[in-house]
Order: C-alpha cells, then sequence, then structure tokens
C-alpha cells in the first residue's frame, strides 16, 4: 500500500527483503515479532492479525501484512 493512512501501524516497518519471502511461516513471525516490540496488544494480534493472515491463500497473507505494518 502506498498510502501510510490505510495502514493500521504505520509506525511498524517490516523488511521483508532477505528473507525466503516464499516461507508463509516467516513472515507471519517477522511481522508478529515487530507488532510486539510496537506494544500491540496480544489479544489484537492473536485474534484480528493472526486469524486474518492465516485465513486464506499466501496473496492474501501478504495483502494482510501491507494493511497492518508498512513494509520494506
Amino acid at each position: 500500500m502506498d498510502n501510510q493512512a490505510d495502514v493500521r501501524y504505520p509506525e511498524v516497518t517490516v523488511r521483508l527483503t532477505g528473507l525466503d519471502d516464499s516461507n508463509f511461516y516467516q513472515i507471519i513471525i517477522t511481522v508478529v515479532r515487530a507488532l510486539r516490540l510496537a506494544d500491540v496488544n496480544p489479544v489484537e494480534i492473536k485474534q484480528e492479525f493472526m486469524a486474518d493472515a492465516t485465513s486464506d491463500d499466501y496473496d492474501h497473507l501478504l495483502q494482510t501484512v501491507m494493511k497492518w505494518v508498512n513494509v520494506e
């Protein structure tokens, strides 16, 4: 997403370049770690982010990540 106003936590940035970006779980772990470091409520992470991120395919995962945090 180009517009930070569309990102739920625009102050949180994750770098996915350099990761094995085909690894679904590595992406989730990276984002969850960043959200925790930003003191996002753990219940919100589990019940909202995790539930949405794991509810569909790889493309949906990436779309969900980009709705929650800035991605590099």
